[in-house]
């Protein structure tokens, strides 16, 4: 299709939208889908139909709407002189008869949620803007509101350099953790000598209590696809593919539709809008492995080999997938491309911080009353995250800390609470950003099983490759488990300390040199816990 048949599908999608007077959407992203929702959105149609309603109200799915924990989620809207929008939370579908019943008069008071909540209020959405107002398993609805508008303006109006040079002065950091320049990779990719070229998007989310990437790839996969599009014609690829974990079925049902439905219209394929440009697409699946997150793995693993890191150099912007220069971005960088192409480099800057440009999804989880999925300026700060947008601590109970990171980042105390959430705070902190996992802890839990668990994780996560790695986080484990168990003295724990300087100074790939961070943060913070469950000295060592 050319661009001003682009154009002309989101004219009409947007007569579409707005053609009855009220609007029905149901969550229908995984959490909510795994509580039935795509019953309560059939029960729903079923009561327009059965009630004569079909030109008054149009029912439709949408992507994760955020709230996680009062789903399954609906919205009902109303146009008109006097719009309106009520929440409604924990809706099941013999609700369905109250919800359309009284549409148009007052709202059904034992399931509204109240929409100005600082769960909604405090969040700004750039990566999240259409998710929970689309139907993510139709492209028209994407285009209606702005899909595939920046792909247009890159591939008519900008050059490649123009379009990276733009990223560059955005500041965008990779949303995978390490928080990479972003234009500094594509620049690298781009200047990279190469018969062929690749751009791999790592969606290999494996964090515990993380699930940005994959509410993302739910809600809004048209979105992801168009930041690849963008970036390969950057860099000059060809080919692409998307590594998404097997665990993830919804995601990836409906990103395999969105590719279908991208190639249907000419956006992906040969002569993309009528242009020389052409890119090819692709999914992988992943077995679930933890290091497979971590670049030279993931390639490994989509050429078909055993998923375990090499060394660098060579790094894969000059030597990647099968040999050739490849761009690895992460899901939630990717769908940060096209409203920087859309609403300028300037504009994103303008957002976060100095040297943390943006906005950043989070995964709100653990003992916070709110707990989903959240979007906030880079430098929001974790009190601000916990007790307001999160609604603080239920039943009363004490904050102790808030892990970030994943098994790869550091428990952060009270006392800390009012520091800015960016990529070098939190590194200060003996934690890091991490691909955007936040898990809260209350006084009851003990930082010492908090250490064991994440260190567990890692145990039965280590590829094998490299002895620090695969010896060592073992013998970590054990020495925790000893702690735990009140049979350690302080030489264990000196030695516990010794063991993970050495394995994050000595690992092969980032599994290895990170897996200590929960340990090493829990001693600096919390290191009375520790002491308090050694034996007395006088005691042999068993």
């Amino acid at each position: 299709m050319t661009p001003e048949e682009i154009q002309t599908i989101a004219v009409n999608q947007q007569k579409v939208r707005h053609k009855t007077p009220y609007h029905v959407c149901v969550c229908t992203a995984a959490a909510c889908h795994s509580m039935q929702s795509d019953q309560v959105k059939n029960m729903l149609f079923e009561q327009v139909r059965a009630r004569g309603l079909e030109k008054e109200c149009t029912v439709r799915g949408v992507g994760c709407l955020g709230l996680c924990s009062e789903g399954p989620l609906v919205v009902v809207e109303s146009d008109g002189d006097h719009p309106t929008q009520r929440l409604y939370k924990k809706v099941k579908a013999e609700d369905a008869p109250r919800i359309i019943g009284q549409m148009g008069k007052e709202p059904v008071a034992d399931l509204l949620c109240p929409s100005d909540l600082p769960f909604f209020t405090k969040q700004k959405k750039i990566v999240l803007e259409n998710s929970g107002l689309i139907d993510p398993e139709r492209v028209e609805d994407a285009i209606a509101l702005g899909g595939y508008a920046a792909l247009i303006q890159a591939l008519t109006d900008m050059t490649p350099a123009e379009v990276i040079e733009e990223i560059v002065h955005s500041g965008l950091r990779g949303r995978g953790g390490a928080g990479y320049p972003t234009g500094l990779k594509w620049s690298t990719v781009a200047k990279a000598v190469g018969a062929k070229k690749y751009v791999v998007c790592n969606g290999d989310e494996g964090d515990p209590g993380a699930f940005m990437d994959r509410s993302v790839l739910e809600s809004d996969p048209h979105r992801v696809l168009e930041g690849m599009i963008i970036a390969a014609y950057a860099v000059g690829a060809q080919e692409g593919y998307v590594y998404v974990r097997a665990e993830y079925p919804l995601a990836i049902k409906r990103l395999r539709n969105a590719i279908r439905q991208a190639q249907r219209l000419g956006l992906l394929g040969n002569n993309i809008l009528g242009t020389p440009f052409h890119f090819h697409v692709d999914v992988r699946l992943g077995a679930g492995a933890f290091v497979c997150g971590e670049e030279t793995a993931l390639l490994a693993s989509i050429e078909g080999l055993r998923g375990s890191p090499r060394p660098r150099p060579p790094y894969p912007a000059q030597y990647g997938l099968w040999g050739c220069p490849t761009l690895i971005n992460n899901v939630e960088t990717f769908a940060n491309i096209a409203p920087i192409i859309r609403k300028g480099s300037a504009w994103f800057a303008g957002i976060g911080t100095e040297k943390s440009k943006g906005t950043k999804v989070f995964a709100l989880a653990g003992q916070v009353k709110h707990t989903g999925l959240i979007e906030v300026p880079m430098g929001t700060t974790l009190r601000e995250i916990v007790f307001e947008i999160g609604g603080g601590i239920p039943e009363g109970k004490q904050f102790k800390a808030i892990q970030t990171g994943g098994p790869s980042g550091g428990c952060i105390p009270e006392k800390y609470l009012d520091m800015p959430v960016d990529y070098d705070s939190l590194s200060e902190l003996g934690s890091i950003m991490g691909s955007g996992g936040m898990i809260v802890i209350d006084e009851t839990s003990s930082m010492v099983d908090v250490a064991k668990y994440f260190m567990e994780f890692c145990v039965s996560e280590s590829c094998g490759k490299c002895v620090p790695c695969r010896v060592g986080t073992d013998q970590m484990h054990r020495l925790l488990e000893k702690i735990a168990k009140q049979k350690a003295t302080r030489n264990d724990l000196a030695l516990l300390e010794d063991l993970c300087d050495l394995v994050k100074k000595t690992s092969l790939c980032g599994l290895g040199q990170t897996a200590p961070n929960p340990v090493l943060s829990t001693l600096r913070y919390f290191r009375h816990e520790y002491e308090s469950l050694l034996r007395a000295e006088s005691h042999a060592r068993s």
